[in-house]
């Protein structure tokens, strides 16, 4: 078995190359191509959460596998919208519901929504890249947890994003060496550790962004070898798993981020 650090290269050093033998995948292969000939037919709201197939990969596309079963709440979060600084959706600490929104703006562009690039072919790319960090973890989490941090680099502006998502502060803590006491100290004492270590205001320079994710895959591989590399991932990256009302996902969004603290 490849170690961490060379299973993340091999991934990444032709990531189009790697997409594409995802696409092919028969399974994916068949919804994408589904998704793409169904989704300019979607025209509402109501359209989009009736198409088990399409609102599933939308959902996987951002993230958000684990929320399918959670209709009544993705229905409040894209009738809210992300217009108003004070809709629903926007007072949820998960960025992923406002990710979703943002794509299917059904609220601010109606019947149009989905004959956007960003509802099509920006949707399946997200969807290709989840897949791909998929099939890595499900060999090396390690792994997956680089490609994670990889993709959603371009979207850290402060030690704060990372504190608020649970997979790239895994792989903060890795990198940086924070120990169970560091989790102690209180949100800005962290947020100010990973501020002074970390160069945030150049992770999308990719030499840069390459040189902490092979710190970490390195680390990673030291701490746990490729043979302890398969343990999931997946609640780590998309968080809860099973909540049953509305009242309750709004109770954990608005808690998740404290959780930290």
């Amino acid at each position: 078995m490849l170690s961490t650090v060379a299973s993340y290269k091999l991934l990444t050093q032709n990531i189009d190359k790697s997409l594409a033998r995802v696409r092919a995948a028969p399974d994916v292969h068949r919804e994408t191509d589904y998704y793409l000939a169904t989704i300019g037919k979607i025209k509402t709201i109501e359209d989009f959460l009736a198409n088990d197939r399409v609102f599933a990969y939308a959902m996987k596309a951002f993230g958000l596998k684990d929320m399918i079963y959670a209709k009544a709440f993705v229905k409040k979060v894209l009738t809210d919208g992300i217009d108003s600084a004070n809709s629903f959706t926007n007072q949820l600490t998960d960025p992923r519901f406002k990710e979703l929104a943002t794509a299917f703006n059904f609220k601010s562009l109606g019947t149009t929504t989905t004959i956007f690039e960003r509802t099509q072919k920006g949707v399946v790319d997200k969807y290709l890249q989840v897949q791909l960090e998929e099939q890595a973890g499900s060999s090396n989490e390690g792994v997956r947890l680089a490609l994670y941090f990889r993709r959603k680099a371009a979207d850290i502006t402060s030690a704060y994003s990372i504190l608020g998502d649970s997979a790239l502060y895994k792989v903060a803590q890795v990198a940086l060496g924070l120990t169970a006491s560091s989790n102690a100290n209180n949100l800005d004492m962290q947020a100010e550790i990973i501020k002074n270590k970390i160069d945030l205001e150049n992770l999308d320079d990719p030499a840069v962004l390459n040189k902490f994710l092979t710190r970490f895959t390195t680390l990673w591989e030291v701490q746990n070898g490729t043979a302890a590399a398969t343990a999931p991932a997946l609640t780590i990256i998309q968080g809860v798993q099973s909540i049953t009302s509305i009242d309750t996902l709004t109770k954990i969004q608005s808690l998740r981020f404290k959780g930290f603290s």
